[in-house]
Formats: C-alpha cells, sequence, structure tokens
C-alpha cells in the first residue's frame, strides 16, 4: 500500500499500471490532468491470509486549494509471489 501511495505521490503511472490486477486495472491513467498535493498516508488495519490481503487506510491530499481525505479498504491478491491491488471501497 505505501508504495502505490508513494507511486501516486510521484505520479509513476507505469509502477501503478504494473501493480494493478489484470482483471481490474484500467487502460490508462492520466495523473497529470488534476494532480492532488498529497499530504499523508495512515493505514488503520492490515489483514493477510496466503493469497489475499485488506488493507483500510485514510490518505490526505489537496486538491484546488482544499484538503480532503480519502477512506479505502483496498483488496489485494498474491500472484507468482507478487502483490497486485484489485479494488477499493471508499468509506464516508
Amino acid at each position: 500500500m505505501r508504495s502505490r501511495y508513494s507511486a501516486y505521490v510521484l505520479q509513476l503511472e507505469d509502477y501503478l499500471l504494473a501493480t494493478w490486477h489484470a482483471s481490474t486495472r484500467p487502460a490508462a491513467l492520466d495523473l497529470a490532468a488534476a494532480p492532488p498535493k498529497w499530504l499523508g498516508l495512515q493505514v488503520k488495519t492490515h489483514t493477510e491470509t496466503a493469497n489475499t490481503a485488506s488493507v483500510e487506510f485514510v490518505a490526505r491530499c489537496r486538491v484546488g486549494g482544499r484538503a480532503q481525505r480519502m477512506h479505502e479498504i483496498s483488496r489485494f491478491v498474491r500472484e507468482d509471489g507478487r502483490w497486485y491491488y484489485v479494488d477499493g471501497v471508499i468509506e464516508a
């Protein structure tokens, strides 16, 4: 999770796509269109089994001068020894 957050901060689209599971991966990202200023990441919980994991986190950012927070529970799957982001549910 931290590596994907860092990739968003650094706008590393290739890394984000490479760590996104093929079943849910978008064809492309356009992070440069309106990039937020990322302010921090707090990992709240983490659960893991042999080949699946979930991470609950809050990411803070500023968009157009306004502070925002993204609270998500993300799902990951391990294939061939590598973890891939599958999807996430935004929490209120």
